[in-house]
């Protein structure tokens, strides 16, 4: 496999194990804040961890919004990774109100609390996929089955306005929530591919091959 894939620096991402599971697969990953590369890539992935509103104010800092949403107006492949799956979308409550890339309609929201403790928030560890509104077919997720289970790490989850957008959802807190969603050749997903194993490197193969 010989491809380029561009990887948004802007100072919430996990570039390193990102970078090496895309060595792993043969690709070469191309770490940028440079607006200018990030309009030429041919794929684009978009990481991150910690808050919704650092991450927006990062991407501002750094001119990145208007080059994001320019760049997947092109309808090339980008790649949304846990904070990065939720910057996709229009808005999150997370430490108040903060809108987003508006690249997916929904928003963003906070697992419930749970005083008997059934589970705990953030949701760290492994947990399954299961099919949500829309077929694998064409996705990421193609070549994977319901009941893969991934890693995941957070406190918020996405809530798409249109269910044909939720590709897979994931059981946590009482509630099924979307853990990988596609809107046209926008993708995301809120576990963690590079450090989830096979099935992982699996989702990140298909995405950078199937297009």
């Amino acid at each position: 496999m010989s491809l380029s894939v561009a990887v948004v620096d802007y100072g919430r991402g996990n570039l390193f194990s990102i970078s090496r599971a895309l060595a792993h697969l043969g690709a070469e990953a191309r770490v940028t804040a440079d607006p200018a590369e990030i309009a030429s890539a041919g794929r684009l992935i978009l990481p991150g961890v910690g808050a919704f509103g650092d991450g927006m104010e990062n991407l501002r800092e750094r001119g990145l919004v208007e080059p994001l949403k320019a760049y997947a107006a092109t309808g090339r492949p980008l790649l949304g990774i846990c904070l990065g799956m939720q910057l996709l979308m229009d808005e999150s409550e997370e430490f108040g109100r903060h809108a987003g890339l508006g690249l997916v309609p929904g928003r963003v929201r906070r697992f419930p609390d749970s005083p008997e403790r059934r589970w705990r928030v953030p949701h760290v560890g492994w947990s399954a996929l299961e099919t949500g509104g829309a077929g694998w077919r064409g996705s990421a997720l193609e070549g994977l089955k319901a009941g893969e289970r991934m890693y995941f790490v957070h406190s918020y989850f996405v809530e798409t306005a249109k269910p044909e957008h939720r590709l897979a959802v994931t059981p946590y807190a009482g509630l099924e929530f979307c853990s990988v969603l596609r809107a046209g050749s926008v993708e995301g997903c809120q576990f963690h591919p590079e450090k989830s194993g096979e099935s992982g490197l699996c989702l990140l193969k298909t995405w950078l091959t199937k297009h």
